[in-house]
């Protein structure tokens, strides 16, 4: 699986967006600091999972700096998002997913890849255990 990071794999649909901001319709979200995690299941996506990348004009005044800061986050999704897209193929799923950069401070590089690769995991074993079969379940159907 080649780590790249497509079109097709960056959020840009207002309606999904929309979706996942409302509160309701399924979006999930969870925190690894300094970044924020908002995901949905979508399956009207072109790709396993799309990507959408925030950091706040509130807290950077400065476009560098949150250019910056969106490289980071992008760069460290694409060389950790294998799992997740692993997990989404078995289960023939597709997945919004959107992250928010919460500090109000500039992080190193390899802060940021260490809570991606949290964040990713986090989201795999979620994924997990939101589709796992109860064992009471499978034992009845036998």
């Amino acid at each position: 699986m080649p780590n790249t990071l497509k079109k097709a794999e960056r959020l840009n649909r207002k309606k999904v967006i929309g979706k996942m901001f409302t509160g309701g319709a399924g979006a999930r979200s969870f925190a690894v600091f300094p970044l924020r995690v908002v995901y949905l299941m979508e399956p009207e996506l072109k790709s396993q999972a799309s990507v959408l990348i925030s950091v706040p004009k509130r807290n950077f005044k400065h476009a560098v700096d949150r250019n910056w800061l969106k490289r980071q986050i992008r760069e460290s999704y694409r060389l950790n998002k294998a799992p997740l897209l692993e997990a989404l193929a078995n289960r023939n799923e597709k997945m919004a997913i959107s992250f928010l950069y919460l500090s109000d401070e500039l992080m190193a590089s390899d802060i940021i890849r260490k809570r991606m690769k949290v964040a990713l995991e986090k989201m795999v074993e979620r994924l997990a255990a939101e589709h796992q079969i109860p064992e009471s379940h499978e034992e009845s159907a036998v």
